[in-house]
């Protein structure tokens, strides 16, 4: 009776593993339909919008005609997508780089921290449109000021989310390191970076998003070429299909380097499911 009893739990242990797996399965198949599904009911609405109301081309193209664009000036567009990537991703490693880094020292120098965060938030609240004239004008007309507009946009959501994080260590953490005699870079290290981590990566999926939005923003102000640059020149021109092309080749490079970073982020933060932002 012992072993058949043996037996049977053992059986069901495996089949409740067996139907967690299933189940993983089904909210894995889940999360690549559901998006999916979503994607193809706005497309249909947009065009059941179009052709019912019998829109001109130059107000609002068809998904037909903007897929038509996407095909035929594909090699133009992603010419144009080039340097603006490169523009977002030197931005947020500029921007986050520095956000960690003054995050760092305000934890530890709170005198630093009631002195310039005021001055941070105030950076903050000037509007990125106001700002990018000023960067154009201090650091001329090529990259730069696209970079450094990015670099602003990514900065404070990181700055604000690295401090709370670093500042939310567990006290009877921090008093078992004081008791264990550590270092504050062994407290640090050990303790304040595991803690932020997960508000880290919050934040820079915020900014991956965000430092397409400023190199974009920075290609408007002077640029001849660039995402940016390409929806200045479409709009003028009343080519719309050209306009909608341009803004989904853009964001389709938003999305994809928020997926770098959620990726990253499984691969860092392994105890703790990624937080989307």
């Amino acid at each position: 009776m012992a072993d058949v009893a043996i037996l049977q739990s053992g059986q069901g242990i495996d089949a409740a593993e067996a139907e967690y797996r299933a189940a993983q399965r089904r909210r894995r198949l889940r999360r690549r339909i559901m998006p999916a599904a979503g994607v193809l009911s706005v497309l249909v609405l947009w065009g059941l919008l179009v052709y019912g109301f019998d829109v001109p081309p130059f107000v609002a193209p068809s998904p037909f005609a903007v897929a038509q664009t996407l095909v035929e000036n594909a090699g133009m567009l992603l010419a144009n997508l080039w340097p603006t990537a490169l523009e977002a991703v030197l931005g947020f490693l500029l921007g986050n780089a520095a956000a960690i880094a003054i995050a760092t020292v305000f934890v530890h120098k709170k005198t630093a921290e009631e002195a310039f965060f005021p001055v941070v938030v105030l950076i903050n609240t000037i509007p990125v449109v106001a700002k990018a004239p000023i960067l154009v004008l201090l650091l001329g007309n090529g990259i730069e000021p696209k970079i450094a507009i990015a670099a602003l946009i990514c900065f404070f959501p990181t700055l604000v989310n690295m401090v709370r994080g670093l500042e939310s260590v567990n006290p009877q953490a921090m008093e078992l390191m004081r008791v264990l005699s550590a270092s504050p870079r062994e407290v640090f290290f050990k303790l304040r970076v595991p803690t932020a981590l997960p508000y880290l990566f919050s934040a820079l999926k915020i900014a991956a998003s965000t430092a397409v939005i400023g190199a974009i923003v920075g290609e408007w102000i002077g640029s001849t070429v660039g995402i940016g640059a390409l929806i200045i020149q479409a709009t003028y021109n009343f080519d719309s299909a050209l306009l909608y092309a341009t803004v989904i080749v853009g964001s389709t490079f938003s999305v994809l380097f928020f997926l770098a970073i959620t990726g990253l982020e499984r691969l860092v933060v392994r105890w703790q499911a990624p937080v989307v932002a």
